[in-house]
This record gives structure tokens, sequence and C-alpha cells, in this order.
């Protein structure tokens, strides 16, 4: 069926849902935010931690060192639910509309290659909150007096953990919001055309070369220089 130039349906593409579009945005927003976060989080315990400690680094007022620290893991943690909320399917998302070509040369080419490791940055964080949710449930049937008590140790423990994991995210995870902005206008588009193209590109190629080697001979016969000197 034909359409309007002004139609989101092309011969390449399938019409693009515009829910579908911007519930991506809206991920990818999420992700930028949580990424901006834990970086925040990171910087203002940097920019207090020195005041705790000696002139060789050792803490010289341990509970506000220790406080301090505990502040931090904690408002990363929530930043890491986030990724863990969003991450994967964004990640599945750019590297479905990723092209070979964005992976070479390009805007985001150093963002598709810091993405290298976050699946296992994702799934150990994924781990921590999987613990955590068995500890919250041996709790409630076990100790539900005393619950408060030891769910905000427990809680320390786990955003102590994550802390590797979201500073990973701070850097990985923002990569992959910078490059999901970038490929949201490929979201909902068909990416099977992309691949018939190239097929179709590969195979006129090839079909070029074979029609050349079939009609290179008599041309090389009439310049080759070893049939001049046979002539001689």
């Amino acid at each position: 069926m034909p359409t309007s130039p002004g139609s989101s349906a092309t011969r390449d593409c399938r019409p693009q849902d515009a829910g579908e579009r911007t519930a991506w945005r809206a991920r990818v927003q999420a992700l930028a935010s949580a990424a901006a976060g834990i970086t925040q989080a990171s910087d203002q315990w940097d920019a207090v931690s020195d005041s705790y400690c000696d002139e060789d680094g050792w803490p010289i007022d341990e509970t506000g060192y220790a406080d301090g620290k505990v502040a931090r893991d904690a408002a990363a943690w929530e930043h890491v639910e986030t990724f863990l909320t969003h991450g994967p399917e964004v990640l599945a998302g750019v590297r479905a509309a990723a092209q070979p070509a964005d992976y070479l040369d390009g805007p985001i080419s150093a963002d598709l290659l810091r993405l290298r490791g976050i699946d296992s940055v994702l799934e150990r964080a994924g781990e921590i909150r999987r613990e955590w949710d068995q500890v919250i449930a041996l709790m409630e049937g076990s100790m539900p007096g005393s619950r408060e008590l030891y769910e905000e140790r427990a809680r320390e423990i786990r955003n102590s953990e994550g802390w590797h994991y979201a500073d990973e995210l701070s850097y990985s995870g923002a990569a992959l919001a910078r490059a999901a902005d970038h490929l949201t206008e490929r979201i909902g588009v068909d990416q099977s055309a992309h691949t018939r193209r190239v097929q179709a590109a590969l195979a006129r190629s090839a079909s070029g070369q074979r029609g050349a080697s079939a009609t290179s001979p008599p041309a090389s016969a009439a310049s080759d220089p070893p049939a001049a000197r046979r002539s001689r």
C-alpha cells in the first residue's frame, strides 16, 4: 500500500509504535540519570573523605568516615536498582539496533566498546539483589520483633558489596545510555531490511567479480607481454 512522504511507514520499515519509542526514551533517560547519580554520590564522598583522614590516608574520625561511606553506598545502590530494572532491556535493544559500522567508527563506537563487560556487572548486581531478597524473606519468618535492627545492617552490607558494581555502571552505564540515545530513531525499524540490502550488495559485488574474470582473458591476450616475446 503506498504511503505519503510524511508517513512513519516505509518500504523498509514497519510502522513505528509511538508508545514504544516514548517508553524507550524514558528508559534511556532513567539510565542516564542513574549513571549521573552514581557519579554524584562518588564525587560528594571524594570531596569530604580526606577530611576524615590524616596525611597518610588513615581515618582519624572513624565514625564519620564509616558513616560517609555508608551514605555513599546507599545513594549509589538506589541507582543500581534503576539499572537492574531497565538495563538488560535497553542493552538488548542497543545490540539489536547497532550495525557493524557503528562498532568500527562513528559517534558511538567507543561507547559500544565500553559495553563489553556490562553483562557481568548487571548479573553480579542482580545476584546481590536476589541475596538481599532472600535475607529479607528469612527475617520476616524468623525475627519479627528485631527485624528492623538486623535489616538495617543487612542493607548496609548489600550496599557496600554493590558499590564496586555501581562504580562500574557510572562508566559503562553512561556509555549504554549514550549509545541507546543515539540509536533511538532505529527503535521499531525492521533490521532485516538492512540485512537484505547488505546481502544484495554482496551478491552484486560477487557477480561483478565473476563477470570481470570471465571476460578478462581476451583483453589480457591482446596486451600480454609473454605473447609479444613469443612473436620474436
